[in-house]
């Protein structure tokens, strides 16, 4: 498998919500770090409990808008929903030996557009 390909598989793992099947992609000394909230995730075991106990309103879907592999850095762009709430996720990966180590992940709150743009601007969704 291509880093590109362990990624997307992670990715396809937290789609069916198999947050054990997902961790699989980690290596032994894997960290995810969600900097606006200043929160770091160490190991497998942290992973799925964090991803099992996360208040959800349903299932997750997680839909992969964009995925840019160069070297042992994949960067993907997800859509994130459970029916309710809707999310987006930046998250820049790193992978050793086919395993990712390392998640930096990035979940932009939406914010309107200011009307001050509206000139130079068209309002469209935002995928």
């Amino acid at each position: 498998m291509t880093n590109k390909d362990v990624v997307l598989a992670f990715w396809e793992a937290m789609q069916r919500n198999d947050f054990s099947k997902a961790s699989e992609y980690f290596s032994d000394d894997y960290q995810c770090f969600w900097p606006q909230s200043g929160e770091l995730i160490v190991g497998r075991d942290d992973f799925v409990a964090l991803n099992t106990a996360y208040p959800a309103n349903g299932l997750w879907t997680f839909s992969v808008y964009s995925c840019i592999a160069e070297g042992d850095r994949v960067v993907t762009d997800v859509g994130v929903t459970d029916g309710v709430v809707n999310d987006r996720v930046i998250t820049f990966h790193t992978l050793k030996a086919g395993r990712i180590t390392y998640q930096q992940e990035f979940w932009p709150d939406d914010m309107p557009a200011p009307e001050w743009r509206s000139n130079w601007v068209r309002r469209v969704g935002n995928e």
